[in-house]
């Protein structure tokens, strides 16, 4: 090998390493509270870089992903499915489909990639994994629709009687997601499921599609040990009056397992009623972050352009530490919020609460209306975003739920963003 050629296969190397690195920064950016959608399609521009790098350099670049494939990492993985998904190609087609289907992780970087490409290429791919009537192909062919918001027509109601739990589970959202209320009757009758996946995702779809039953269920959720807690507890606050909601809410910030579903909650609920007792959980290690998301999520406030943020608590630790003794490895789940300070944001408070009236429903600083939750879609942050889909398909049942963990690139051209 020339060392022309050595220089070339390192370039192209490159490539598939910062293609795959940067997917999985831009798989946790779609759910950071840090993150706008300028942000994210500036991301995914890295991204479509590194894979047109990889395109030029024709089969090489192929071999260099097919070799990654090895490693068995989601990132790789969509490194390798966009080229092969692109090509057309039946052997490089059938190398990523096996890869994925060692465990659901990396069928995520399939989905991922099946989202990428423009409709008219995905399409026949989603179609020909739902003709196979292989369960795990299905889930694959439902997701890809569900990512494009598109209806894959009949085999979707098939899958919602499927005996095959993820099969139905997959199927269950993503009627909630395309907006198909025809389908109500079908998701929920799921809401007694003895799965609690599969009720969370009955409840869940029930609410968007405009369904009675749900927020029961959902409570029940919420006040549960399950990981889906946070998320039960924010969509039932949707289904409930706020006065109702904030007198639940009060009761689970009474028990102390609860109390983070809570503080997601009140953000969720956007009811101003809820910051003077989110306002001491800001001295709270443990809560001090969530809370001032939520704070901000009501407010509109940006805590540090405020100048409201605090200083991390002496003696705090979240997240993995160096100890070999501990065996507690999972990252901190605020990692990216600022800290709050609890004094300086009583006295925004005390000075601006005038500004907002207790009982209505606020979202980044202003009360709930379609006409601002399509601003907040085209400006606001990740989860500020994720919070204004969800409203408004809840203000319409029957339209899709928008996708703002789609490209950028397409989100941007939906919403008109220049």
């Amino acid at each position: 090998m020339t060392s022309d050629q050595k220089i070339i296969d390192n370039i192209i190397m490159q490539h598939s390493e910062e293609a795959a690195f940067l997917w999985l920064q831009r798989d946790a950016a779609v759910r950071q509270p840090h993150y706008d959608l300028r942000d994210l399609a500036a991301l995914d521009g890295r991204v479509e870089a590194h894979l047109d790098g990889l395109r030029i350099a024709g089969e090489p670049g192929w071999q260099i992903c097919l070799e990654t494939l090895a490693l068995e990492e989601a990132g790789e993985v969509f490194t390798a499915a966009v080229l092969a998904l692109e090509s057309g190609i039946e052997e490089r087609i059938e190398h990523i489909f096996a890869a994925a289907g060692k465990n659901n992780e990396l069928s995520r970087g399939i989905i991922s990639a099946l989202g990428w490409l423009e409709w008219r290429q995905a399409s026949r791919y989603a179609q020909g994994l739902l003709e196979l009537g292989a369960p795990a192909a299905s889930r694959l062919g439902l997701a890809a629709a569900a990512a494009h918001r598109q209806d894959p027509g009949q085999p979707l109601a098939a899958s919602l009687v499927s005996d095959d739990l993820l099969l139905r589970c997959r199927a269950v959202r993503t009627a909630g997601e395309l907006g198909r209320t025809d389908l109500l009757f079908h998701v929920a009758g799921n809401l007694s499921a003895d799965n609690l996946d599969l009720r969370f995702h009955a409840a869940w779809s029930t609410m968007l599609l405009g369904g009675e039953g749900a927020v029961p269920v959902l409570q029940a959720i919420a006040e549960s040990d399950s990981e889906q807690s946070g998320q039960a507890c924010a969509m039932a606050v949707r289904g409930m009056a706020p006065a109702e909601a904030h007198d639940w809410l009060r009761s689970l910030v009474g028990q102390k397992k609860q109390q983070r579903p809570a503080v997601t909650g009140a953000g969720a609920l956007g009811d101003p009623a809820a910051i003077p007792w989110l306002v001491p959980l800001m001295a709270v290690p443990e809560l001090a972050r969530p809370a001032g998301e939520a704070f901000a999520m009501i407010t509109g406030v940006d805590l540090a352009h405020a100048s409201l943020e605090g200083q991390w608590p002496e003696g705090f630790a979240a997240g993995p530490t160096e100890e070999p003794e501990d065996e507690d490895v999972a990252m901190d789940p605020d990692e990216d919020l600022p800290w709050p300070a609890p004094e300086l944001i009583a006295r925004w408070w005390d000075a601006h609460q005038g500004e907002f009236r207790n009982g209505a429903r606020y979202l980044a600083g202003k009360p709930i209306s379609r006409e601002h939750l399509q601003q907040v879609l085209r400006n606001g942050l990740q989860r500020q975003r994720a919070a204004a889909a969800i409203e408004l398909a809840l203000l319409q049942p029957g339209n899709p739920l928008f996708e703002v963990r789609a490209p950028g690139f397409r989100q941007r051209k939906l919403l008109g963003v220049q």
